[in-house]
């Protein structure tokens, strides 16, 4: 098999030496053959594609781990792959540019959305609940393991005043960990499992109060789509002098995994005194 020298394969390929030699200490493109003397890298005919691979996905600004992943599948694979990746892409794209929007409004004053903000009375209720410090990534391990443990602590509540819920006491992100706090109403005098109440599930009495709400469909949950809601309702708070009883709510009414774009599934609100 006839090899090129590092030269002639970077002249095939449009990749710089540099950046040959940084693929082949990350594992992406290592040399046909290495001389065990002069350190000579020599490539194959065979791995002019895959170069070239590897420097088009580059222009994606894919993560180089993202990359060595994808090259090592089939083509059809591969091209799945890539599909994926950028379907993540243009979500976080469009997120984005919801947030730039909401920015500039903010800095000039623009009318925001408007909402349907409504009351409602809560009756004194138990709840269970378990709190923990997380950051985004995090969030969707803490919730399936949490959910479960409070769903089989004990026998819930009906309707509106039975739905779980977060409270948030800080931003959960890249940078914040909240933390953030999973509550579910259940029966007063229902007997817990003692299994699944371990020393992190804390169980109190919540007052009767009334509660500031916006119900929020799925196509604007997520941050920053609720951003405009948040403000609307601390603005409602605010204009009214009510004084808030607590931070924050996300009061869960449908399940998110299965829910069309238009299907109401959390009520975002703040308890009032």
């Amino acid at each position: 098999m006839e090899l090129m020298t590092i030269g002639a394969f970077a002249g095939r390929t449009r990749l710089s030496h540099k950046a040959l030699r940084l693929y082949d200490r990350l594992g992406l493109l290592s040399p046909a053959r290495t001389d065990p003397v002069s350190g000579y890298r020599f490539y194959s005919e065979d791995q002019v594609a895959g170069a070239r691979l590897v420097a088009l996905l580059r222009h994606l600004d894919m993560p180089l781990a993202v990359i060595a992943d994808i090259a090592g599948k089939p083509p059809a694979e591969a091209a799945q792959a890539v599909a994926g990746y950028w379907a993540g892409v243009e979500t976080v794209m469009a997120d984005r540019r919801a947030l730039v929007s909401y920015i500039q409004a903010t800095l000039t004053g623009a009318d925001m959305p408007t909402y349907d903000i409504q009351t409602r009375t809560i009756p004194q209720r138990t709840l269970l609940s378990i709190s923990r410090h997380l950051h985004a990534n995090e969030t969707g391990a803490f919730f399936g393991d949490a959910f479960a443990r409070l769903r089989s602590a004990g026998p819930g509540v009906e309707g509106i005043a039975g739905c779980p819920f977060l409270v948030f006491y800080g931003e959960v992100s890249d940078d914040s960990d909240g933390p953030i706090e999973l509550c579910r109403p259940v029966a007063s005098d229902g007997t817990a499992d003692p299994a699944a109440v371990a020393a992190d599930v804390q169980r109190r009495v919540e007052p009767a109060h009334d509660e500031v709400f916006i119900r929020i469909a799925m196509k604007d949950m997520g941050w920053p789509a609720l951003a405009p809601a948040v403000d609307a309702l601390e603005a409602w708070v605010r204009e009214r002098r009510r004084e808030p009883a607590g931070v924050l709510r996300q009061v869960l009414i449908a399940d998110q995994r299965t829910a069309a774009p238009d299907t109401p599934v959390c009520d975002l609100s703040v308890p009032l005194r």
